[in-house]
Protein backbone atom coordinates (compact mmCIF):
# COMPACT_ATOMS: atom_id res chain seq x y z
CA UNK A 1 0.00 0.00 0.00
CA UNK A 2 1.55 3.31 -1.11
CA UNK A 3 1.79 6.18 1.33
CA UNK A 4 -0.08 9.47 0.66
CA UNK A 5 2.33 12.23 -0.43
CA UNK A 6 2.99 14.88 2.17
CA UNK A 7 0.77 17.94 1.65
CA UNK A 8 2.67 21.08 0.70
CA UNK A 9 1.28 24.27 2.34
CA UNK A 10 -0.62 26.60 0.04
CA UNK A 11 1.11 29.83 -0.97
CA UNK A 12 0.60 32.74 -3.36
CA UNK A 13 2.20 32.54 -6.77
CA UNK A 14 3.26 36.19 -7.00
CA UNK A 15 5.67 38.60 -5.32
CA UNK A 16 4.13 39.60 -1.99
CA UNK A 17 4.90 43.30 -2.54
CA UNK A 18 3.06 43.17 -5.88
CA UNK A 19 0.25 41.31 -4.15
CA UNK A 20 0.02 44.17 -1.67
CA UNK A 21 -0.27 46.86 -4.34
CA UNK A 22 -2.61 44.92 -6.63
CA UNK A 23 -4.83 43.69 -3.84
CA UNK A 24 -5.18 45.55 -0.59
CA UNK A 25 -3.94 48.88 -1.96
CA UNK A 26 -6.02 48.89 -5.12
CA UNK A 27 -9.58 47.89 -4.29
CA UNK A 28 -11.66 50.40 -2.37
CA UNK A 29 -15.31 49.70 -3.25
CA UNK A 30 -17.13 47.18 -1.11
CA UNK A 31 -19.36 46.29 -4.05
CA UNK A 32 -16.22 45.36 -5.98
CA UNK A 33 -15.24 42.97 -3.20
CA UNK A 34 -18.70 41.45 -3.06
CA UNK A 35 -18.89 41.46 -6.84
CA UNK A 36 -15.72 39.41 -7.15
CA UNK A 37 -17.08 36.64 -4.91
CA UNK A 38 -20.48 36.63 -6.63
CA UNK A 39 -18.92 36.69 -10.11
CA UNK A 40 -16.67 33.75 -9.24
CA UNK A 41 -19.78 31.84 -8.14
CA UNK A 42 -21.48 32.64 -11.44
CA UNK A 43 -18.44 31.47 -13.42
CA UNK A 44 -18.38 28.28 -11.32
CA UNK A 45 -21.95 27.39 -12.42
CA UNK A 46 -23.40 28.00 -8.95
CA UNK A 47 -27.14 28.03 -8.48
CA UNK A 48 -27.05 29.87 -5.17
CA UNK A 49 -24.90 32.37 -3.35
CA UNK A 50 -25.55 32.84 0.35
CA UNK A 51 -24.29 35.95 2.13
CA UNK A 52 -24.34 36.00 5.91
CA UNK A 53 -23.59 39.30 7.63
CA UNK A 54 -23.21 39.54 11.41
CA UNK A 55 -22.97 43.22 12.25
CA UNK A 56 -22.41 42.58 15.97
CA UNK A 57 -19.49 40.19 15.41
CA UNK A 58 -18.29 42.20 12.40
CA UNK A 59 -18.04 39.11 10.19
CA UNK A 60 -19.35 38.10 6.79
CA UNK A 61 -19.55 34.75 5.02
CA UNK A 62 -20.10 34.27 1.28
CA UNK A 63 -20.95 30.69 0.27
CA UNK A 64 -21.84 29.23 -3.11
CA UNK A 65 -22.78 25.82 -4.52
CA UNK A 66 -20.63 26.04 -7.63
CA UNK A 67 -18.23 23.41 -8.97
CA UNK A 68 -15.74 24.07 -6.21
CA UNK A 69 -11.96 23.71 -6.36
CA UNK A 70 -9.71 20.71 -5.93
CA UNK A 71 -6.37 21.02 -4.17
CA UNK A 72 -4.61 21.58 -7.50
CA UNK A 73 -7.23 24.12 -8.60
CA UNK A 74 -6.83 26.07 -5.38
CA UNK A 75 -3.04 26.32 -5.73
CA UNK A 76 -2.64 26.51 -9.50
CA UNK A 77 -5.67 28.64 -10.36
CA UNK A 78 -7.05 30.54 -7.38
CA UNK A 79 -3.69 31.44 -5.79
CA UNK A 80 -1.98 31.98 -9.11
CA UNK A 81 -2.49 35.68 -9.60
CA UNK A 82 -3.09 36.41 -13.25
CA UNK A 83 -4.57 33.04 -14.08
CA UNK A 84 -7.60 33.55 -16.32
CA UNK A 85 -10.14 30.83 -16.94
CA UNK A 86 -10.75 32.43 -20.35
CA UNK A 87 -7.50 30.92 -21.56
CA UNK A 88 -9.23 27.56 -21.57
CA UNK A 89 -12.80 28.51 -22.51
CA UNK A 90 -15.14 31.49 -22.84
CA UNK A 91 -18.12 29.90 -21.09
CA UNK A 92 -18.76 27.84 -17.99
CA UNK A 93 -18.67 24.04 -18.52
CA UNK A 94 -22.16 23.11 -17.30
CA UNK A 95 -24.54 26.04 -17.84
CA UNK A 96 -22.55 27.67 -20.65
CA UNK A 97 -22.62 31.04 -18.94
CA UNK A 98 -20.32 33.72 -20.40
CA UNK A 99 -17.40 34.12 -18.02
CA UNK A 100 -17.39 37.38 -16.10
CA UNK A 101 -13.87 37.01 -14.72
CA UNK A 102 -11.13 38.18 -17.04
CA UNK A 103 -7.56 38.82 -15.84
CA UNK A 104 -7.39 36.68 -12.75
CA UNK A 105 -6.47 39.56 -10.45
CA UNK A 106 -9.95 40.47 -9.25
CA UNK A 107 -9.68 37.82 -6.53
CA UNK A 108 -7.22 40.15 -4.78
CA UNK A 109 -10.18 42.36 -3.93
CA UNK A 110 -11.00 39.80 -1.25
CA UNK A 111 -7.85 40.84 0.65
CA UNK A 112 -9.03 44.44 1.03
CA UNK A 113 -12.22 43.59 2.87
CA UNK A 114 -11.15 42.36 6.31
CA UNK A 115 -8.18 41.79 8.58
CA UNK A 116 -8.49 38.03 8.20
CA UNK A 117 -9.97 36.09 5.26
CA UNK A 118 -10.56 32.34 5.12
CA UNK A 119 -11.17 30.65 1.76
CA UNK A 120 -12.16 26.99 1.56
CA UNK A 121 -13.62 25.02 -1.33
CA UNK A 122 -14.60 21.49 -2.23
CA UNK A 123 -15.45 19.46 -5.29
CA UNK A 124 -18.40 17.08 -4.87
CA UNK A 125 -17.26 13.89 -3.14
CA UNK A 126 -13.96 15.35 -1.93
CA UNK A 127 -12.72 17.13 1.18
CA UNK A 128 -12.46 20.88 1.73
CA UNK A 129 -9.18 22.54 0.81
CA UNK A 130 -8.13 26.07 1.60
CA UNK A 131 -6.36 28.40 3.97
CA UNK A 132 -6.32 31.71 5.80
CA UNK A 133 -4.88 35.03 4.66
CA UNK A 134 -4.11 37.10 7.78
CA UNK A 135 -3.34 40.66 6.77
CA UNK A 136 -1.21 41.32 9.84
CA UNK A 137 0.97 38.34 8.97
CA UNK A 138 1.04 39.43 5.33
CA UNK A 139 2.21 42.89 6.41
CA UNK A 140 5.14 41.35 8.29
CA UNK A 141 5.99 39.04 5.39
CA UNK A 142 6.10 42.03 3.02
CA UNK A 143 8.21 44.05 5.47
CA UNK A 144 10.63 41.13 5.84
CA UNK A 145 10.71 40.75 2.03
CA UNK A 146 9.74 37.10 2.18
CA UNK A 147 9.13 35.07 -0.95
CA UNK A 148 5.70 33.50 -1.53
CA UNK A 149 7.10 30.08 -0.53
CA UNK A 150 8.20 31.58 2.77
CA UNK A 151 4.69 32.84 3.52
CA UNK A 152 2.31 29.88 3.46
CA UNK A 153 -1.39 30.41 4.09
CA UNK A 154 -2.42 29.58 7.64
CA UNK A 155 -4.51 26.52 8.50
CA UNK A 156 -8.24 27.21 8.64
CA UNK A 157 -10.51 26.67 11.63
CA UNK A 158 -13.12 24.02 10.83
CA UNK A 159 -15.18 24.82 13.93
CA UNK A 160 -15.72 28.44 12.81
CA UNK A 161 -17.07 27.31 9.43
CA UNK A 162 -19.00 24.27 10.60
CA UNK A 163 -22.45 25.97 10.55
CA UNK A 164 -21.93 26.89 6.88
CA UNK A 165 -20.54 23.49 5.87
CA UNK A 166 -23.64 21.62 6.98
CA UNK A 167 -25.35 20.20 3.88
CA UNK A 168 -22.82 21.88 1.59
CA UNK A 169 -22.00 19.31 -1.12
CA UNK A 170 -19.76 21.46 -3.28
CA UNK A 171 -18.66 25.02 -3.81
CA UNK A 172 -16.66 27.72 -2.03
CA UNK A 173 -16.95 29.43 1.36
CA UNK A 174 -15.22 32.74 2.12
CA UNK A 175 -15.16 33.91 5.74
CA UNK A 176 -14.28 37.54 6.51
CA UNK A 177 -13.34 38.46 10.09
CA UNK A 178 -13.00 41.99 11.46
CA UNK A 179 -14.41 43.70 8.40
CA UNK A 180 -12.85 47.06 7.61
CA UNK A 181 -14.88 50.17 8.49
CA UNK A 182 -14.98 51.22 4.87
CA UNK A 183 -17.04 48.20 3.86
CA UNK A 184 -19.38 47.83 6.81
CA UNK A 185 -22.98 48.45 5.72
CA UNK A 186 -26.53 47.84 6.89
CA UNK A 187 -28.67 44.96 5.64
CA UNK A 188 -31.01 47.42 3.95
CA UNK A 189 -28.15 48.92 1.97
CA UNK A 190 -26.86 45.50 0.96
CA UNK A 191 -30.27 44.25 -0.18
CA UNK A 192 -30.82 47.22 -2.45
CA UNK A 193 -27.23 47.24 -3.71
CA UNK A 194 -27.24 43.53 -4.55
CA UNK A 195 -30.57 43.85 -6.37
CA UNK A 196 -29.23 46.84 -8.28
CA UNK A 197 -25.74 45.70 -9.17
CA UNK A 198 -25.96 41.93 -9.62
CA UNK A 199 -28.48 41.84 -12.44
CA UNK A 200 -27.75 38.26 -13.47
CA UNK A 201 -29.23 37.16 -10.13
CA UNK A 202 -32.58 38.60 -11.26
CA UNK A 203 -32.35 37.72 -14.94
CA UNK A 204 -31.34 34.06 -14.57
CA UNK A 205 -33.75 31.84 -12.63
CA UNK A 206 -30.89 29.39 -12.10
CA UNK A 207 -28.82 31.88 -10.13
CA UNK A 208 -30.01 33.22 -6.79
CA UNK A 209 -28.46 35.41 -4.12
CA UNK A 210 -29.57 35.22 -0.50
CA UNK A 211 -28.75 37.66 2.30
CA UNK A 212 -29.13 36.33 5.84
CA UNK A 213 -31.63 33.77 4.58
CA UNK A 214 -33.70 36.18 2.45
CA UNK A 215 -33.66 35.74 -1.31
CA UNK A 216 -32.82 38.93 -3.18
CA UNK A 217 -35.64 39.84 -5.57
CA UNK A 218 -37.02 42.94 -7.24
CA UNK A 219 -39.06 43.57 -4.07
CA UNK A 220 -35.84 44.89 -2.53
CA UNK A 221 -36.22 47.80 -4.94
CA UNK A 222 -39.89 48.49 -4.21
CA UNK A 223 -39.21 51.81 -2.49
CA UNK A 224 -37.18 52.98 -5.49
CA UNK A 225 -39.88 51.82 -7.90
CA UNK A 226 -42.56 53.70 -5.94
CA UNK A 227 -40.53 56.92 -6.23
CA UNK A 228 -39.88 56.41 -9.94
CA UNK A 229 -41.77 58.87 -12.11
CA UNK A 230 -40.67 58.34 -15.73
CA UNK A 231 -39.16 55.43 -17.66
CA UNK A 232 -37.18 55.16 -20.89
CA UNK A 233 -36.49 51.66 -22.17
CA UNK A 234 -33.45 51.31 -24.45
CA UNK A 235 -34.17 48.66 -27.08
CA UNK A 236 -35.60 45.44 -25.63
CA UNK A 237 -34.40 44.31 -22.21
CA UNK A 238 -35.63 41.29 -20.30
CA UNK A 239 -35.55 42.47 -16.72
CA UNK A 240 -38.22 41.88 -14.04
CA UNK A 241 -37.59 45.29 -12.48
CA UNK A 242 -38.10 47.05 -15.81
CA UNK A 243 -41.23 44.96 -16.38
CA UNK A 244 -42.53 46.17 -13.02
CA UNK A 245 -41.82 49.81 -13.92
CA UNK A 246 -43.47 49.26 -17.30
CA UNK A 247 -46.66 48.10 -15.60
CA UNK A 248 -46.94 51.28 -13.56
CA UNK A 249 -45.97 53.57 -16.46
CA UNK A 250 -47.80 54.13 -19.73
CA UNK A 251 -47.18 56.23 -22.84
CA UNK A 252 -50.71 57.62 -22.47
CA UNK A 253 -49.74 59.21 -19.17
CA UNK A 254 -46.59 60.69 -20.71
CA UNK A 255 -44.22 58.81 -18.42
CA UNK A 256 -42.90 55.91 -20.51
CA UNK A 257 -41.16 55.68 -23.85
CA UNK A 258 -39.18 53.14 -25.86
CA UNK A 259 -35.95 54.36 -27.41
CA UNK A 260 -34.62 52.46 -30.41
CA UNK A 261 -30.89 52.72 -31.15
CA UNK A 262 -28.49 50.77 -33.32
CA UNK A 263 -25.85 48.51 -31.82
CA UNK A 264 -25.56 45.95 -29.05
CA UNK A 265 -26.87 48.19 -26.32
CA UNK A 266 -29.92 47.85 -24.11
CA UNK A 267 -31.18 48.84 -20.72
CA UNK A 268 -33.31 51.48 -19.09
CA UNK A 269 -33.09 54.96 -17.63
CA UNK A 270 -35.65 56.20 -15.16
CA UNK A 271 -36.20 59.36 -13.15
CA UNK A 272 -37.48 59.87 -9.64
CA UNK A 273 -39.74 62.55 -8.21
CA UNK A 274 -37.02 64.20 -6.10
CA UNK A 275 -33.20 63.93 -6.29
CA UNK A 276 -33.13 62.82 -2.65
CA UNK A 277 -35.06 59.69 -3.67
CA UNK A 278 -31.83 58.34 -5.21
CA UNK A 279 -29.94 58.40 -1.93
CA UNK A 280 -29.57 55.01 -0.28
CA UNK A 281 -30.77 55.45 3.29
CA UNK A 282 -28.15 55.56 6.08
CA UNK A 283 -25.28 55.86 3.60
CA UNK A 284 -23.58 58.43 1.42
CA UNK A 285 -24.21 56.20 -1.61
CA UNK A 286 -26.48 57.30 -4.40
CA UNK A 287 -28.15 55.31 -7.18
CA UNK A 288 -27.05 56.44 -10.64
CA UNK A 289 -26.94 55.38 -14.27
CA UNK A 290 -24.51 52.46 -14.37
CA UNK A 291 -22.81 50.49 -17.14
CA UNK A 292 -22.92 46.68 -17.17
CA UNK A 293 -20.90 44.31 -19.34
CA UNK A 294 -21.95 40.65 -19.44
CA UNK A 295 -24.15 41.27 -16.43
CA UNK A 296 -21.44 42.71 -14.22
CA UNK A 297 -21.22 46.30 -13.06
CA UNK A 298 -18.27 47.90 -14.83
CA UNK A 299 -18.78 51.65 -14.42
CA UNK A 300 -20.85 53.46 -11.83
CA UNK A 301 -22.52 56.70 -12.84
CA UNK A 302 -21.62 56.90 -16.54
CA UNK A 303 -23.28 60.32 -16.76
CA UNK A 304 -20.02 61.77 -15.47
CA UNK A 305 -18.60 61.00 -18.93
CA UNK A 306 -21.26 63.14 -20.61
CA UNK A 307 -22.09 66.03 -18.27
CA UNK A 308 -24.80 68.41 -19.45
CA UNK A 309 -25.08 70.65 -16.36
CA UNK A 310 -28.84 70.19 -16.66
CA UNK A 311 -30.98 69.70 -13.58
CA UNK A 312 -32.46 66.47 -14.93
CA UNK A 313 -29.17 64.61 -14.32
CA UNK A 314 -29.76 64.65 -10.57
CA UNK A 315 -33.08 62.82 -11.07
CA UNK A 316 -31.85 59.93 -13.26
CA UNK A 317 -30.87 56.37 -12.51
CA UNK A 318 -30.74 53.23 -14.60
CA UNK A 319 -28.61 50.59 -16.25
CA UNK A 320 -27.01 50.40 -19.65
CA UNK A 321 -25.87 46.95 -20.84
CA UNK A 322 -23.27 46.69 -23.59
CA UNK A 323 -21.70 43.22 -23.89
CA UNK A 324 -19.68 44.20 -26.97
CA UNK A 325 -17.25 45.99 -24.64
CA UNK A 326 -16.08 42.55 -23.49
CA UNK A 327 -13.86 41.24 -26.29
CA UNK A 328 -10.19 40.40 -26.75
CA UNK A 329 -9.18 43.94 -25.79
CA UNK A 330 -9.04 44.58 -22.05
CA UNK A 331 -10.66 48.00 -21.63
CA UNK A 332 -11.17 47.79 -17.86
CA UNK A 333 -8.95 49.60 -15.35
CA UNK A 334 -6.62 47.65 -13.07
CA UNK A 335 -9.05 48.03 -10.17
CA UNK A 336 -11.79 46.48 -12.36
CA UNK A 337 -14.08 49.20 -10.98
CA UNK A 338 -14.35 51.28 -14.15
CA UNK A 339 -13.62 51.51 -17.87
CA UNK A 340 -10.52 53.02 -19.44
CA UNK A 341 -11.92 56.48 -20.26
CA UNK A 342 -10.09 56.99 -23.56
CA UNK A 343 -10.81 53.56 -24.98
CA UNK A 344 -12.23 54.15 -28.52
CA UNK A 345 -14.99 51.56 -28.24
CA UNK A 346 -16.10 52.87 -24.84
CA UNK A 347 -15.98 56.46 -26.16
CA UNK A 348 -18.23 55.42 -29.06
CA UNK A 349 -20.79 53.99 -26.63
CA UNK A 350 -20.71 57.18 -24.56
CA UNK A 351 -21.22 59.31 -27.69
CA UNK A 352 -24.22 57.18 -28.71
CA UNK A 353 -25.74 57.50 -25.26
CA UNK A 354 -25.32 61.26 -25.26
CA UNK A 355 -26.52 62.07 -28.76
CA UNK A 356 -29.24 59.47 -29.29
CA UNK A 357 -30.50 58.78 -25.81
CA UNK A 358 -29.65 61.42 -23.22
CA UNK A 359 -30.68 64.36 -25.39
CA UNK A 360 -34.11 62.83 -26.00
CA UNK A 361 -34.50 62.08 -22.32
CA UNK A 362 -33.69 65.68 -21.43
CA UNK A 363 -36.47 66.96 -23.69
CA UNK A 364 -39.00 64.32 -22.63
CA UNK A 365 -38.31 64.89 -18.95
CA UNK A 366 -39.07 68.61 -19.11
CA UNK A 367 -42.23 68.11 -21.16
CA UNK A 368 -43.51 65.27 -18.97
CA UNK A 369 -42.73 67.06 -15.72
CA UNK A 370 -44.69 70.09 -16.86
CA UNK A 371 -47.64 67.94 -17.93
CA UNK A 372 -47.58 66.41 -14.47
CA UNK A 373 -47.72 69.96 -13.04
CA UNK A 374 -44.18 69.84 -11.67
CA UNK A 375 -41.11 72.01 -12.10
CA UNK A 376 -39.18 71.11 -15.21
CA UNK A 377 -35.82 72.04 -16.67
CA UNK A 378 -35.29 75.80 -16.87
CA UNK A 379 -32.41 75.21 -19.32
CA UNK A 380 -34.85 73.81 -21.88
CA UNK A 381 -35.69 76.71 -24.18
CA UNK A 382 -38.71 75.11 -25.84
CA UNK A 383 -40.81 77.63 -23.89
CA UNK A 384 -39.84 81.07 -22.62
CA UNK A 385 -38.83 81.69 -19.03
CA UNK A 386 -41.94 83.82 -18.53
CA UNK A 387 -44.23 81.08 -19.84
CA UNK A 388 -42.50 78.52 -17.61
CA UNK A 389 -42.97 80.63 -14.48
CA UNK A 390 -46.58 81.38 -15.38
CA UNK A 391 -47.18 77.67 -15.84
CA UNK A 392 -45.60 76.91 -12.47
CA UNK A 393 -47.83 79.51 -10.79
CA UNK A 394 -50.88 78.01 -12.44
CA UNK A 395 -49.89 74.52 -11.25
CA UNK A 396 -49.59 75.73 -7.67
CA UNK A 397 -53.01 77.38 -7.81
CA UNK A 398 -54.57 74.42 -9.64
CA UNK A 399 -53.58 72.07 -6.81
CA UNK A 400 -56.24 73.71 -4.65
CA UNK A 401 -58.90 72.65 -7.15
CA UNK A 402 -57.68 69.07 -7.55
CA UNK A 403 -60.07 66.32 -6.50
CA UNK A 404 -58.17 64.02 -4.14
CA UNK A 405 -60.58 61.09 -3.87
CA UNK A 406 -60.82 58.15 -6.27
CA UNK A 407 -64.42 58.84 -7.25
CA UNK A 408 -64.69 58.39 -11.02
CA UNK A 409 -66.99 61.39 -11.20
CA UNK A 410 -64.05 63.55 -10.17
CA UNK A 411 -61.98 62.60 -13.23
CA UNK A 412 -63.70 65.02 -15.65
CA UNK A 413 -63.03 67.87 -13.24
CA UNK A 414 -59.35 66.99 -13.04
CA UNK A 415 -59.32 66.97 -16.84
CA UNK A 416 -60.90 70.42 -16.95
CA UNK A 417 -58.17 71.78 -14.67
CA UNK A 418 -55.47 70.18 -16.82
CA UNK A 419 -56.93 71.53 -20.06
CA UNK A 420 -56.79 75.09 -18.73
CA UNK A 421 -53.04 74.81 -18.24
CA UNK A 422 -51.91 75.80 -21.73
CA UNK A 423 -54.13 78.89 -21.84
CA UNK A 424 -53.15 79.78 -18.28
CA UNK A 425 -49.50 79.76 -19.30
CA UNK A 426 -50.24 82.64 -21.67
CA UNK A 427 -52.88 84.48 -19.63
CA UNK A 428 -50.92 84.44 -16.36
CA UNK A 429 -47.84 85.84 -18.07
CA UNK A 430 -49.86 88.45 -19.96
CA UNK A 431 -51.60 89.56 -16.80
CA UNK A 432 -48.19 90.12 -15.22
CA UNK A 433 -47.29 92.29 -18.22
CA UNK A 434 -50.47 94.34 -17.70
CA UNK A 435 -49.91 94.69 -13.97
CA UNK A 436 -46.32 95.86 -14.30
CA UNK A 437 -46.69 98.16 -17.34
CA UNK A 438 -49.83 99.94 -16.12
CA UNK A 439 -48.48 100.51 -12.62
CA UNK A 440 -45.17 101.78 -14.01
CA UNK A 441 -47.02 104.33 -16.12
CA UNK A 442 -49.01 105.48 -13.07
CA UNK A 443 -45.75 105.97 -11.18
CA UNK A 444 -44.23 107.79 -14.17
CA UNK A 445 -47.20 110.19 -14.32
CA UNK A 446 -46.91 110.87 -10.59
CA UNK A 447 -43.14 111.47 -10.67
CA UNK A 448 -43.32 113.74 -13.73
CA UNK A 449 -46.32 115.60 -12.29
CA UNK A 450 -48.21 115.13 -15.55
CA UNK A 451 -51.61 116.89 -15.28
CA UNK A 452 -54.82 114.97 -15.82
CA UNK A 453 -56.70 115.81 -18.98
CA UNK A 454 -60.42 116.59 -18.96
CA UNK A 455 -61.02 113.24 -20.65
CA UNK A 456 -59.14 111.46 -17.88
CA UNK A 457 -61.06 113.28 -15.16
CA UNK A 458 -64.40 112.33 -16.73
CA UNK A 459 -63.27 108.70 -17.03
CA UNK A 460 -62.23 108.65 -13.37
CA UNK A 461 -65.66 109.90 -12.24
CA UNK A 462 -67.42 107.25 -14.33
CA UNK A 463 -65.23 104.46 -12.87
CA UNK A 464 -65.71 105.73 -9.31
CA UNK A 465 -69.53 105.79 -9.65
CA UNK A 466 -69.49 102.24 -11.05
CA UNK A 467 -67.35 101.06 -8.16
CA UNK A 468 -69.62 102.74 -5.59
CA UNK A 469 -72.71 101.15 -7.12
CA UNK A 470 -71.05 97.75 -7.11
CA UNK A 471 -69.96 98.11 -3.47
CA UNK A 472 -73.46 99.16 -2.44
CA UNK A 473 -74.99 96.14 -4.14
CA UNK A 474 -72.45 93.91 -2.44
CA UNK A 475 -72.84 95.57 0.96
CA UNK A 476 -69.10 96.29 1.03
CA UNK A 477 -67.79 99.21 3.07
CA UNK A 478 -64.04 98.49 3.06
CA UNK A 479 -61.55 100.11 0.67
CA UNK A 480 -60.77 97.96 -2.35
CA UNK A 481 -57.72 99.77 -3.68
CA UNK A 482 -54.41 100.01 -1.84
CA UNK A 483 -53.97 103.54 -3.13
CA UNK A 484 -57.26 105.33 -3.66
CA UNK A 485 -55.74 107.93 -5.98
CA UNK A 486 -57.39 109.03 -9.18
CA UNK A 487 -54.77 107.30 -11.30
CA UNK A 488 -55.67 103.89 -9.82
CA UNK A 489 -58.98 104.08 -11.74
CA UNK A 490 -57.35 104.54 -15.13
CA UNK A 491 -56.48 101.63 -17.41
CA UNK A 492 -53.79 101.47 -20.11
CA UNK A 493 -55.68 103.40 -22.80
CA UNK A 494 -56.47 106.30 -20.42
CA UNK A 495 -52.92 106.38 -19.03
CA UNK A 496 -51.32 106.25 -22.48
CA UNK A 497 -53.24 109.29 -23.63
CA UNK A 498 -51.73 111.25 -20.74
CA UNK A 499 -48.07 110.44 -21.40
CA UNK A 500 -47.75 109.77 -25.13
CA UNK A 501 -50.69 111.02 -27.20
CA UNK A 502 -50.11 111.90 -30.82
CA UNK A 503 -51.97 111.62 -34.10
CA UNK A 504 -52.57 107.89 -34.16
CA UNK A 505 -53.16 107.91 -37.89
CA UNK A 506 -49.78 109.45 -38.60
CA UNK A 507 -47.40 108.47 -35.80
CA UNK A 508 -46.60 105.40 -33.75
CA UNK A 509 -47.19 106.16 -30.10
CA UNK A 510 -48.16 104.55 -26.79
CA UNK A 511 -51.77 105.72 -27.16
CA UNK A 512 -52.03 103.93 -30.50
CA UNK A 513 -50.66 100.70 -29.00
CA UNK A 514 -53.02 101.03 -26.06
CA UNK A 515 -56.03 101.33 -28.38
CA UNK A 516 -55.13 98.03 -30.02
CA UNK A 517 -54.36 96.52 -26.64
CA UNK A 518 -57.57 97.47 -24.80
CA UNK A 519 -60.14 95.02 -26.24
CA UNK A 520 -57.82 92.01 -25.86
CA UNK A 521 -56.70 93.15 -22.41
CA UNK A 522 -60.33 93.52 -21.31
CA UNK A 523 -61.16 90.03 -22.56
CA UNK A 524 -58.21 88.61 -20.68
CA UNK A 525 -59.00 90.60 -17.53
CA UNK A 526 -62.43 88.98 -17.61
CA UNK A 527 -60.60 85.58 -17.58
CA UNK A 528 -61.65 84.73 -21.13
CA UNK A 529 -59.62 82.13 -23.02
CA UNK A 530 -58.00 83.97 -25.90
CA UNK A 531 -57.98 82.79 -29.50
CA UNK A 532 -54.58 82.09 -31.09
CA UNK A 533 -54.79 85.23 -33.21
CA UNK A 534 -55.57 87.33 -30.14
CA UNK A 535 -52.59 85.83 -28.32
CA UNK A 536 -50.30 86.73 -31.20
CA UNK A 537 -51.69 90.24 -31.37
CA UNK A 538 -51.42 90.81 -27.63
CA UNK A 539 -47.82 89.55 -27.60
CA UNK A 540 -46.88 91.99 -30.36
CA UNK A 541 -48.60 94.92 -28.66
CA UNK A 542 -46.91 94.05 -25.35
CA UNK A 543 -43.52 94.28 -27.04
CA UNK A 544 -44.44 97.66 -28.53
CA UNK A 545 -45.64 98.96 -25.16
CA UNK A 546 -42.43 97.84 -23.45
CA UNK A 547 -40.43 99.58 -26.16
CA UNK A 548 -42.39 102.83 -25.72
CA UNK A 549 -41.99 102.70 -21.94
CA UNK A 550 -38.23 102.19 -22.19
CA UNK A 551 -38.05 105.31 -24.40
CA UNK A 552 -40.12 107.34 -21.92
CA UNK A 553 -38.04 106.16 -18.96
CA UNK A 554 -34.81 107.05 -20.75
CA UNK A 555 -36.08 110.57 -21.28
CA UNK A 556 -37.06 110.75 -17.60
CA UNK A 557 -33.55 109.69 -16.47
CA UNK A 558 -31.93 112.30 -18.72
CA UNK A 559 -34.08 115.03 -17.16
CA UNK A 560 -33.10 113.88 -13.68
Amino acid sequence: MSRMPKKVPFHFDISLSVLNHLGRKLYRSFMTVLGEAVSNAWDADATNVWIYLDINKNTMVIKDDGQGMSRDDFQDKFLKIGYSKRKEASRSPKRKRPFIGRKGIGKLALLSCAERTTVVSKVRGEQYVGGVIDNSGLDKAITDDLTPNEYPLQDWNRAALKPYMRGHQQGTIIFFERINDGVRHTLGFLKKSIALYFRFSLLDKNFNIHLNGEKITTSCLDDLAMKTEFLWEINEIRDPYVAHLRRISTPERNDYRKLKVKGDIKGFIASVEKPRDLKITTTDERVGVDLFVNGRLREKDILKHMPTARVVESYLYGQVHCDLLDDKVDRFTSSRESMVADDPKFAKVIKLLKTRILNEILNDWDSWRRKHKEEGDVENLSITRKERKAEELYNVVAEEYAIKDEDKSAKPIDTWVTELGEDARFNFGSYAECFISENLIRRFITETKTPLSDEAKKAIEIYRRREKDSKDRGNISIELRKSNTKLSYLAMDDLANLVDKRDKAKEACLARDAAEYKPIRDAMAHTALLADGAKTKLTTVHENIKGRLRTLFSTFRERK
